[in-house]
């Protein structure tokens, strides 16, 4: 084959696996021949609408196969692929689609409405609605092998960046980027050619597309897309096939362990639970220790596609809260302003390189040159290194509240809130403060049925930290506002928390 990219995927798996089942949606299911079968069909129904290499594709809709299709297909014309976050505004899709300057989208029914009503400038010119009329296009469409020649090193799709703070932007990562990534992943997480993995985190973004789908395809295993993420359902989905891998973010693997089900669940099945997104609370890991269940962490970016860091089941427990080491072809430093490695235990910057890592954002030249330092990317993530070279994600460096010279990272007194028996989520943020600068403010989530008192919050604290670092007030909030892979937005805690009003002081 002349296509040593991914869209070679599905010819390359049917002709060791035809018959294996490549994915389960719901009650229907395909397998690898026949995953191969549509993909050629929509690549040649998107040749002959005028789709040619370099094009850029976007795909607006949840976890489907079309999702897996649309991506296959955009690999065999060498076209870009370029996924949507389903929760964005109609604004931010039209920007994302003028951005990436999409020719073609293919979305789901259920964003029908959106997408008819984008600006009349949005110029989208082949626009598939996935349902009846994606299925005549397929139909319709020939299934003659497609064959054109496609490099590794040849842009694969642009992944916009979650968008935690000002516009997002579209990280280009190459083929070569996720296979590599793939192939750290088979190679560290030890996955198996009959793996079963429950796919509930959305596949717009790089964890839930290329932490668990991609290599579990490429290994010629079974993914099951769920289109939503839900407790009891992820549990139902477990006995129901046999999952034998998860991913997701602290969040959902949180709520999934306070589920009245959890206690008595069939959890047999699961061998590899991987987390990502945000730091791990202690207390989360304890809870699936105490199932019996190996609890294993890493830590990426999508620029890094995404996987950087990953520990491994033989130190899941003596390591507990750490990150890991760097995943085989990966290498990852903990550095000063300077990019002279830190000290053990000293706090500093994650950066990381590798064939993993992307060549810059779409269309932005001086950004790129910003993020990357001496052929380093500069993650913008504070970490400290132990003794045996195992790195701990402290915060975000920009997340940092600085009190009275002293610096706060909100993580530790997250994770140390969140084992609060009453506390179900929890954010710490930096408030002005005349006499220090900033100090930290608690915003917590009571869990079901508790009643929250800031004072008896923050008495729990005392003795556990520095007393600069324990926040000097407490707000209780119904929710925390997060990206559709749950990770907790920052920016917007702060503008919705960062300014006392009457309501909070009273509650302080």
């Amino acid at each position: 084959m002349r296509n040593e990219g991914l869209g070679s995927w599905p010819a390359r798996r049917a002709r060791k696996t035809p018959h294996r089942t490549a994915l389960i949606h719901g009650e229907q299911s395909t397998d690898y021949r026949t995953l191969h079968t549509r993909t050629t069909r929509l690549a040649h129904a998107l040749r002959a609408r005028g789709v040619r290499r370099g094009d850029r594709i976007a795909h607006l809709g949840p976890n489907h196969p079309a999702y897996l299709e649309t991506l296959f297909a955009a690999g065999l014309l060498g076209a870009v692929f370029v996924p949507l976050n389903t929760r964005l505004t109609g604004p931010e899709i039209a920007y994302q689609l003028a951005d990436s300057g999409a020719k073609a989208l293919i979305h789901g029914a259920a964003h029908a409405g959106l997408v008819a009503g984008l600006p009349a400038g949005t110029d989208v010119r082949i626009r598939v609605e996935i349902g009846d009329a994606y299925e005549q296009i397929l139909a319709a469409a020939p299934t003659e092998p497609i064959d054109e020649p496609v490099s590794p090193d040849d842009t694969c799709l642009i992944m916009y960046t979650s968008g935690t703070t000002g516009r997002p932007k579209g990280a280009m990562l190459s083929h070569a980027n996720i296979i590599w990534n793939a192939v750290n992943v088979l190679v560290d997480h030890d996955l198996f050619a009959d793996e079963r993995a429950l796919v509930s985190a959305p596949l717009f973004h790089t964890a839930g597309l290329n932490m668990i789908t991609l290599p579990v395809l490429l290994k010629g295993g079974t993914c099951v897309l769920v289109e939503s993420f839900d407790p009891g359902t992820t549990l139902d989905l477990i006995a129901r096939h046999r999952i034998t891998f998860m991913f997701g973010v602290p969040t959902m693997f949180g709520q999934v362990a306070r589920h009245p089900r959890w206690a008595n669940a069939d959890l047999s099945s699961l061998r590899i639970l991987t987390c990502g997104g945000s730091p791990v609370p202690t207390p989360l890991i304890a809870t699936y220790q105490e199932r019996g269940l190996t609890f294993l962490q890493g830590y990426g970016m999508t620029e890094a596609a995404p996987g950087a860091l990953f520990l491994d089941a033989e130190h899941a427990a003596g390591k507990a809260g750490s990150a890991g080491v760097p995943h085989f072809f990966s290498d990852v430093r903990v550095v000063r302003p300077d990019l002279t490695p830190v000290g053990i235990g000293e706090t500093g910057e994650v950066v990381v390189r590798g064939p993993h890592v992307m060549s810059g954002y779409w269309g932005l030249p001086e950004e790129t040159e910003a993020a990357f330092a001496a052929g380093w990317f500069r993650s913008g993530d504070a970490a400290r290194v132990d003794e045996d070279g195992y790195v701990y994600i402290v915060d975000r460096i920009k997340d940092m509240i600085i009190s009275g010279g002293e610096n706060v990272y909100p993580a530790e007194i997250e994770d140390l809130l969140l084992a609060h028996p009453d506390i179900a989520e929890c954010a710490v943020i930096g408030v002005p403060d005349d006499t220090w600068g900033e100090v930290p403010r608690a915003v917590v989530v009571p869990a079901a049925g508790a009643e929250l008192d800031p004072e008896q919050v923050l008495a729990s604290l005392s003795g556990r930290l520095a007393k600069y670092k324990i926040p000097k007030s407490v707000v209780v909030a119904d929710e925390l506002p997060r990206t559709a892979s749950g990770k907790l937005l920052k920016s917007r805690v702060r503008d919705r928390y960062g300014t006392p009003t009457p309501e909070q002081e009273a509650n302080s």
